[in-house]
């Protein structure tokens, strides 16, 4: 099977996707295929690997988990069966605050936060598609990071809707309720950019 088999105007779902056997990494926003990179580009990678490391040492010693792409994050509606779960994403970083989401096949459930990198070719995708997969599934917290602006735009779940902080830039410094005494430098992050 390849991806050019699958009829890219039929909805699909998780059953469908973990039954898939091609080499293409897909991503299903409700229910609908996306094609992901296969290879990011260098400063795609620097960026997600200085805020693992950020993610990772912050983490130590805690319950909570931080994940890397490739990794599926299965957002159910109102039903956990994978016949009834139409949204299957990789961000690029997720923190998982709750181990019970998190089995062998990724996590199934909400992440704590979010965080996806732009890159050339999936602006419209991480800014409208996934924000939107996001908002709705009920995220707590979607970072996005524009390597182009060097700056990072932080939306907290409020009362069911994404509310955005000010961009933070050069001389900022990110913090969030959800992982108390966690500090991102933003001059740290966009260094050395290549």
């Amino acid at each position: 099977m390849q991806l050019s088999d699958l009829d890219l105007t039929k909805t699909y779902t998780y059953a469908d996707y973990y039954s898939w056997t091609f080499d293409d990494c897909v991503e299903l926003i409700n229910g609908k295929i996306f094609n992901l990179d296969s290879s990011p580009g260098t400063e795609h990678q620097r960026l997600s690997g200085r805020i693992l490391s950020s993610f990772y040492n912050h983490l130590k010693g805690k319950p909570y988990k931080v994940f890397a792409a490739p990794f599926d994050v299965r957002l159910p509606g109102h039903s956990k069966n994978d016949e009834d779960i139409f949204n299957v994403v990789q961000p690029d970083l997720c923190v998982i605050c709750d181990r019970s989401k998190i089995d062998e096949r990724g996590c199934i459930g909400l992440p704590d936060i979010v965080v996806e990198i732009l890159s050339p070719g999936n602006n419209k995708k991480e800014l409208r598609n996934k924000f939107e997969a996001y908002e709705e599934a009920g995220v707590l917290e979607y970072w996005i990071i524009n390597p182009t602006e060097k700056n990072l735009l932080q939306y907290i779940l409020i009362e069911g809707r994404f509310q955005a902080a000010r961009p933070f830039t050069i001389d900022d410094e990110l913090t969030t309720s959800i992982l108390p005494g966690f500090t991102l430098t933003i001059d740290e992050l966009f260094t050395d950019q290549i």
